[in-house]
């Protein structure tokens, strides 16, 4: 996925718990990667309007998908896999060249999200005409929440499994109250975390040059274009992985002034960094100085 995988556990099976780990992200890579062409999203992509049968694991992440879009008010959208390719995320952030000649294709925007078709007990998927779909960070939160309760099968009760920086916990540390968490790109702040999730959206190590402009890979569905709202990164708190990563490209996408009502609305907690520095918290934040040393 792109990314660095740890797994903290207490459990005397230590190197079972990691290759079980592993095995997971493995295996749902191989089915949700937009980056794959073998991959069974990419098949589903390229089936159009035709009537897809989807596994178990391609069908609830598209239903989670879609299930997030309608609770942040299309401010999360699956469906913007064409805008990110028209603004040069078209493979693997490893192999994106940093400098790229300008497009002049239009954005196309999002909203496509509400004419996905679902049937749940067929598991058939209908895309709507000229829509593409990439799942990206939230397959990567739901693959955290499944290999949580994946451990748990293996006897393995406390454990922080973290895809990089996004993670979720379950039971807590030995002799402590909670887990010690870096937050943020710096991984200057620390926050207490008993249960849950984090999960952050920065546009700062995925950044690249299209001509004279500077892209990122957080879009805002209303326009198409990277998100420009005066945000660095936002870091959302969430019961689970994957609704803290739809809920921080939200955050992102809304920026500081607008952030605090969807995060009330939604009882969550996020922290945003803005584009000068400065840092915003809304919800029941943890502050730094509640870590017991």
């Amino acid at each position: 996925m792109g990314t660095d995988v740890h797994v903290v556990a207490l459990s005397r099976r230590i190197d079972v718990a990691a290759d079980t780990v592993h095995a997971l992200f493995v295996a749902w890579e191989r089915i949700l990667s937009r980056f794959r062409p073998d991959s069974e999203l990419s098949a589903l992509n390229q089936a159009g309007r035709v009537p897809f049968v989807a596994s178990p694991i391609l069908f609830d992440a598209v239903v989670t998908a879609v299930s997030a879009a309608a609770a942040t008010g299309g401010l999360f959208d699956p469906t913007l896999l064409l805008d990110l390719e028209r603004v040069g995320y078209d493979r693997s952030f490893v192999d994106l060249p940093t400098a790229q000649p300008e497009t002049r294709l239009a954005p196309t925007g999002g909203g496509a999200w509400r004419a996905i078709e679902l049937d749940r007990s067929t598991r058939i998927i209908v895309l709507p005409r000229d829509a593409a779909i990439d799942l990206g960070g939230i397959a990567k939160g739901m693959a955290v929440d499944a290999a949580l309760d994946l451990l748990e099968t293996i006897g393995v009760e406390s454990a922080l499994v973290s895809a990089g920086g996004d993670l979720a916990v379950r039971g807590l540390p030995p002799k402590l109250g909670s887990w010690h968490v870096a937050v943020g790109e710096d991984g200057g702040t620390t926050v207490p975390l008993v249960r849950g999730a984090l999960a952050t959206s920065s546009r700062v190590r995925r950044a690249w040059r299209q001509g004279d402009l500077e892209r990122h890979h957080i879009l805002d569905p209303r326009t198409g274009e990277p998100a420009r709202s005066g945000v660095r990164e936002a870091t959302v708190a969430a019961a689970t992985c994957a609704r803290a990563e739809a809920a921080a490209k939200a955050v992102f996408v809304l920026g500081p002034t607008l952030a605090g009502d969807l995060v009330g609305r939604n009882g969550l907690a996020a922290r945003i960094v803005t584009d000068d520095g400065r840092t915003a918290t809304f919800g029941p934040w943890p502050q730094p100085s509640e870590v017991a040393a």
